[in-house]
């Protein structure tokens, strides 16, 4: 398919819009995170395992069960696991 000089700029320039549109509202999300936090409002994304969960998950590693095993077991992707067990040992 042929594109035009014309429509190649259009294309250009409403993407060029929409990046600083998203530049915008990231900006203006990241002030009323800090304002919030200033406040003591924002804690922060939950953690995804409690210590107890966690002394079990490594319980279970040591003692040979598969990691995809134990990450069913406790609700959680695999991934977030080993960046739990990573963070401890």
């Amino acid at each position: 398919m042929n594109s035009t000089p014309i429509a190649k700029l259009m294309l250009g320039l409403l993407g060029s819009v929409a990046e600083f549109e998203r530049a915008i509202i990231r900006e203006r999300q990241a002030e009323g995170i800090a304002r919030a936090k200033a406040r003591g409002i924002y804690q922060g994304r939950a953690k995804a395992l409690t210590d107890e969960q966690l002394a079990q998950a490594q319980e279970w590693v040591s003692a040979g069960v598969p990691k995809a095993e134990v990450a069913r077991r406790l609700g959680i992707g695999r991934t977030t696991l080993y960046s739990y067990l990573n963070k401890v040992g």
